[in-house]
């Protein structure tokens, strides 16, 4: 696959994908489009050698794996990882709110969302809802309005003069979406149950049970820039690495047994059933190991790659960066570093990226937060932790992170794609 082809692919991945359990159904499609066989922790699993097999836990989560051949514990696996959710407003349950004249939604900050981002901003809503039919069955279905049917207005500067220095937004009463004039009726229940009906037509819909739904920019991802060298797009944090792990397993050379876990709720801590704190992945990988001897033998020949956004130099804060640390953006992959643990990375595990990247050509970079400021962390250090698996935290330098619209090089993904690739293909990992 050429760069820009890569590009283009990866900007309707993002579009696709609004929310975790959209951009895990997307994944799905492209699996069982490329020969992967779905499987269901409800059933027993039969494994071929020369298999391709995939499993999602609650619609968000998704681990996808090769097994060129069975002798796991001989070789070990080569896992990559990411995480499909990213910082937002949710609805919460009783998401109606009636308020001088017009229809609102009342919403909750999920993860560490700029705020201040999500005014004037274009927004639909999607996300999964979960019915009851009239044969009397509960259904859960995934939806998404596409047309941006809300808004957060900002306030006027006549009414706030000391907007431009610096303001606090209050998230309980200054985020709530406007969705129209209560001259419009709007009973959110039979509002969703229409679009459900819209959407997966015979789903015959008798009452709505509840919802877990997301506003999102409708702004579609786009290559900006004098030269096209940038990618902006909502949820780079961290489709962007979803992305580009699911096309190196797509394309790996199948020496090894590889592996991609990508999984919901590392924005809060990951501590769920289908989150990197939970059980998914080493479920997964107890049951493709026939013994517990196997499995810690399997684990211990293996290595993690955790890939997640990094923070470039902003040339306009560049007193945030650790001047030796501070990568840029279109100039390789970032290797993220840091003695407190906060990242998994190791002088190992650094190394056989680095070797591998020398060999596909491609650069490599290193981050470390400042000393005197806090460091942020991934499923990398949970991950490594849960299962003991040797880990690397790497990442693709970013611009606003977190923001509504983040920025990310045109350049790296399609980089860091033929590392991860070959990656996958390489038997020897550290000699022993």
């Amino acid at each position: 696959m050429q760069h820009s082809s890569f590009n283009q692919s990866l900007l309707s991945f993002l579009h696709s994908s609004p929310t975790p359990f959209h951009a895990t159904d997307s994944m799905r499609q492209v699996l069982l489009e490329n020969g992967f066989i779905e499987l269901f922790e409800q059933d027993d699993w039969s494994i071929d050698v020369g298999g391709k097999y995939f499993v999602t836990r609650n619609e968000s989560s998704l681990i996808a794996f090769t097994m060129p051949h069975q002798n796991v514990n001989r070789t070990g696996w080569r896992m990559i990882g990411a995480h499909t959710d990213s910082p937002c407003l949710k609805l919460k349950p009783n998401a109606h709110v009636k308020r001088h004249g017009y229809h609102q939604l009342g919403v909750e900050v999920y993860g560490g969302a700029l705020l201040h981002t999500w005014l004037d901003r274009d927004l639909s809503l999607a996300g999964r809802v979960t019915f009851k039919t009239n044969g009397g069955d509960i259904v859960s279905r995934l939806i998404d309005f596409k047309e941006p049917i809300a808004v957060v207005p900002n306030l006027a500067i006549h009414l706030n003069r000391q907007a431009n220095e610096g303001f606090k937004v209050n998230p309980q009463e200054e985020l709530l979406p406007i969705l129209s004039g209560v001259d419009q009726e709007l009973d959110f229940h039979i509002l969703l149950a229409q679009q459900i009906e819209q959407q997966h037509p015979k789903s015959d819909v008798a009452s709505i049970l509840d919802f877990e739904l997301s506003l999102y920019d409708t702004q579609p991802p786009a290559l900006v820039g004098l030269h096209k060298e940038f990618i902006c797009s909502a949820r780079l944090d961290n489709l962007l690495s979803c992305f580009v792990g699911m096309k190196a397993l797509l394309d790996s050379q199948e020496a090894c047994p590889s592996l991609l876990v990508c999984t919901d709720h590392e924005e809060v801590g990951s501590l769920s059933a289908c989150g990197a704190n939970g059980p998914f992945l080493e479920d997964v990988l107890r049951r493709l190991s026939p013994t517990s001897e196997h499995f810690v033998q399997s684990i211990q020949r293996s290595m993690m790659i955790s890939a997640d956004n990094a923070h470039a130099l902003h040339p306009n804060y560049a007193s945030k960066h650790d001047g030796n640390h501070a990568p840029s953006i279109n100039h390789g992959a970032v290797i993220k570093v840091n003695s407190n643990q906060r990242y998994a990375t190791n002088s190992e595990t650094a190394s056989i990226y680095r070797d591998i990247a020398a060999e596909e050509g491609f650069e490599v970079q290193s981050f470390v937060v400042r000393s005197d400021m806090a460091c942020g962390s991934t499923i990398g250090p949970i991950t490594s932790g849960e299962i003991g698996v040797p880990t690397l935290d790497i990442g693709l330098p970013t611009f606003g992170m977190h923001s509504i619209r983040e920025l990310a090089g045109s350049h790296d993904a399609y980089g860091l794609y033929k590392v991860l690739a070959r990656f996958t293909g390489r038997k020897e990992l550290i000699a022993k």
